[in-house]
This record gives C-alpha cells, structure tokens and sequence, in this order.
C-alpha cells in the first residue's frame, strides 16, 4: 500500500471515530459530517466509507445496529464503543505528532 493510501486509510479511520465520538450516526450522515466539519477538504463516497465502517466493527471499535425511520427504509447506525474511544486518543496523538513532525520540516503550517 502506497504511503498516500496508508495516509488516507488513517485519516479515515480518526476521522470516523472523532465523529462518532459526538454523536451515534448511520452512514450517510458519517460521511456529511465529516466534509461539513472538514471544510469540505475531507470526503467519502459510500463505496469507500462502508467498507471502513464494517472493518471498525469487526474490530470492536464500532457498534452498528438497524433501526427503521419512519417512511419505512431501514438504515444501520453506528456508535462508538468502549475499545472505539480508547482507539480515539492515541490515534489522535499519533496525528498530531505526524503534523508537528511535518510542520518542523516542511513549515506547512505556514503555507
């Protein structure tokens, strides 16, 4: 796997637990929030968004259960578990010393 892929790959996978740390949402709406909360520069099609999420349940980071809206559709939501928020804080500091890291070298905080 490519370097860019790996980076993509672990920005999906903060990205989804930090949202779901606020709030229990099923997928679509995953996906919105975290272009929302992202200005638009983070986004996820549903091809590549599902996958991840059945990946982070199968891990224990994420409980999904189906609940049917009132027009009838059935739609299955997700919510962090107890393994999910303990990922949550040293993913969330790997991050941040990859951005310090990059910052040091390259100043891109300042581009």
């Amino acid at each position: 796997m490519s370097l860019e892929q790996e980076v993509k790959r672990g920005s999906a996978e903060l990205a989804i637990l930090a949202v779901l740390s606020r709030a229990h949402l099923h997928g679509y709406e995953i996906a919105r929030q975290i272009e929302q909360q992202s200005g638009g520069t983070l986004s996820f099609d549903m091809a590549s968004l599902y996958p991840m999420l059945y990946r982070l349940e199968r891990q224990g980071f994420l409980k999904g259960q189906w609940e049917t809206v009132p027009n009838g559709r059935r739609r299955r939501c997700y919510q962090l578990t107890a393994e999910g928020k303990k990922r949550l804080q040293p993913l969330r500091k790997q991050w941040r010393m990859f951005f310090e890291a990059l910052d040091s070298l390259a100043g891109v905080s300042h581009a």
